[in-house]
């Protein structure tokens, strides 16, 4: 079983959080840590979109390519995109070029837009702050029951590649859970309000 372990620091992690050097920064920095603005959340669902079926660090050492592809991923921008800008990212080799989620990109910045209440406050009534504490990656399931919830949700709005897994990577990524094991040092800074 894959528990927590000891970095060079002396600092316990997330097992794949020591993988590579581009993961040990965002464990260490970002996921888990509470988003609660609309940009943020639409950047994290637009990158856990892309990142299916591929490696979440290709999506990572992307991520600038992929902000400056999309407008830094102002849902407002990203809603004015046309046919001229999806050939134009269909052939930006910085982002994961697949038509199907571009297109979806795009179709999921306008369905946040006319979301009631906005898509931060739409995903943060699904947080779930009581799920038990994971103490091996093994404890750490692909999906939920308020991600199936919330994945329904959005598609109710006409959200695309917001299926319960995809949305699940959201809801850890932007802390609406908090799946850092047991013994990560990073654990209860994740659990502080953001």
């Amino acid at each position: 079983m894959s528990t927590a372990i000891l970095g060079d620091d002396g600092l316990a992690r997330c097992p794949w959080g020591l993988s590579a050097p581009d993961y040990v920064a965002y464990h260490d920095n970002e996921w888990g840590r509470p988003v609660r603005d609309d940009r943020g959340i639409y950047e994290r669902l637009c990158l856990e979109a892309f990142q299916s079926g591929l490696s979440w660090l290709t999506i990572l050492r992307k991520r600038e390519g992929f902000r400056a592809a999309f407008a830094g991923f102002d849902p407002e921008k990203v809603a004015a995109f046309g046919p001229r800008d999806v050939e134009r990212l269909m052939g930006d080799a910085a982002i994961v070029r697949n038509r199907a989620k571009i297109d979806a990109a795009i179709a999921n910045a306008r369905a946040a837009l006319d979301l009631p209440g906005g898509l931060a406050a739409t995903a943060w009534r699904y947080a779930d702050g009581s799920a038990p504490v994971p103490k091996t990656t093994e404890d750490v399931p692909p999906f939920t029951d308020g991600s199936k919830a919330l994945s329904k949700e959005l598609k109710k709005h006409g959200f695309r590649f917001v299926g319960p897994t995809t949305v699940y990577a959201l809801m850890q990524a932007c802390g609406l859970v908090n799946d850092h094991l047991e013994g990560c040092h990073w654990r209860a800074i994740a659990s502080q309000p953001g």
